[in-house]
């Protein structure tokens, strides 16, 4: 799943070669591109002709380009979707979804999607934290790289809740744009365990992690995000190479970096957990969470 620097990286190629540009037409390939769009394929369409995109905007991992209609275009990346800025007379790609044309018959923004989980609507835009949003980003947290993150208000929500460290960092209404990759980075970094309880962080922890969390994002938007497959590319195709970064996630059975023990793989949540089990000590109570635990 993309996170906040590969989301950033598609924002940037949108802001360069879409914003400002006015929408001729709209195919949709496949209805469930735009289940999200409740009104169906042909509303979706219907809402887009002549619009000028006037922006493209970023909450956590999520995308929209809002309109000189008063609404925005939303998109779910999902697990394989891609926005891709392509001259129209290359061919079309296998899994394309939606095609957005322009009145200056200049490229295409074609959104191509293997798996279905992504897809577009058209969504009025509503006031989140003094600014407006699509109604569905409405309930999501400012990311570390906004200029109006508040990091005193974060820390003492992060103390609030309850739970275990890295549980929180995914939790969108808290902090969004952070996924499981940056969250394993960003704890390595900081030298915290995943399951450490938020209630037991001290202030400078959580400012040493939010500093770790912004630079490592940082780093990865620098290198255009992390591409572990062709899944994830920006809006030329091309992909990111912060892989050949990454000091924690995907390198389970190598030595640390920072002290040469072993790097170790736990489950959490369903997914996995990279660390270094010397730099990140367990801490010796661990939160129970309501459905699953890690021992």
């Amino acid at each position: 799943m993309p996170e906040l620097p590969e989301v950033e990286t598609v924002r940037l190629g949108l802001e360069r070669f879409v914003v400002g540009r006015r929408i001729a037409g709209t195919a949709v390939g496949h209805d469930r591109a735009v289940r999200r769009h409740r009104p169906g394929a042909a509303d979706f369409a219907a809402r887009l002709r002549n619009c000028r995109i006037v922006a493209a905007q970023r909450r956590g991992k999520y995308l929209w380009m809002p309109l000189d209609s008063g609404e925005a275009l939303l998109a779910h990346l999902g697990m394989s979707g891609q926005l891709l800025v392509q001259p129209p007379e290359l061919p079309d790609e296998k899994h394309l979804r939606i095609r957005l044309v322009f009145d200056d018959r200049g490229p295409e923004l074609r959104f191509v999607d293997q798996r279905t989980f992504g897809g577009m609507s058209v969504e009025s835009l509503v006031e989140s934290t003094d600014t407006l949003v699509p109604a569905p980003v409405a309930h999501i947290a400012r990311d570390p790289l906004d200029p109006a993150f508040d990091r005193a208000a974060f820390a003492r929500a992060l103390r609030r809740k309850q739970t275990q460290l890295k549980r929180a960092l995914l939790d969108q209404t808290l902090i969004s744009g952070i996924g499981n990759i940056y969250a394993d980075e960003a704890l390595w970094r900081a030298r915290l365990h995943y399951a450490r309880s938020t209630r037991s962080l001290k202030a400078s922890d959580i400012d040493r992690l939010l500093d770790d969390v912004v630079a490592v994002m940082t780093q990865a938007l620098a290198a255009g995000g992390t591409s572990f497959d062709s899944l994830y590319v920006n809006v030329n195709g091309s992909s990111g190479w912060f892989e050949r970064s990454l000091e924690a996630y995907g390198r389970e059975g190598r030595p640390c970096t920072r002290c040469g023990s072993e790097m170790a793989r736990e489950p959490f949540m369903n997914r996995s957990s990279f660390l270094c089990p010397t730099c990140q000590r367990r801490p010796r109570v661990i939160h129970k969470l309501s459905t699953h635990h890690t021992v």
